[in-house]
């Protein structure tokens, strides 16, 4: 399996922008499809974005659509999600997440390895 690791998680206000990255190592990174996911408080862990290996395709939740941008970059072993225009409702743990598959997958139980999650909190 893939270790991954997340960083970039804050307090920041609402309308803000703020950038995760999640390294991996221990696998060929370009193997993989890479995904975000994160949990509220009291809630289940919910579909945020995911990315193909080559980078080429994407899909989001539709919480995120036109503010969140997944991306990733093979040659650092990182993927990143951009976020911008938080709100309150965007406080979460967010995890990274790899798939050894072909299809961009968006259910969790898809994914194999996981990260242990950053913190992001988003202030009114």
């Amino acid at each position: 399996q893939v270790q991954l690791v997340e960083s970039g998680g804050g307090l920041v206000q609402a309308g803000d922008s703020l950038r995760l990255s999640c390294t991996a190592s221990g696998r060929t990174f370009s193997d993989y499809i890479m995904g975000w996911f994160r949990q509220a408080p009291g809630k289940e862990r919910d579909f945020v974005a995911v990315i193909s290996s080559a980078g080429s395709s994407t899909r989001y939740a539709d919480a995120v659509k036109g503010r969140f941008t997944i991306s990733r970059d093979n040659r650092k072993n990182t993927v990143y999600l951009q976020m911008n225009s938080l709100t309150p409702e965007d406080t979460a743990v967010y995890y990274c997440a790899a798939n050894a598959g072909y299809f961009l997958v968006v259910e969790e139980g898809d994914f194999g390895s996981w990260g242990q999650g950053t913190l992001v909190t988003v202030s009114s």
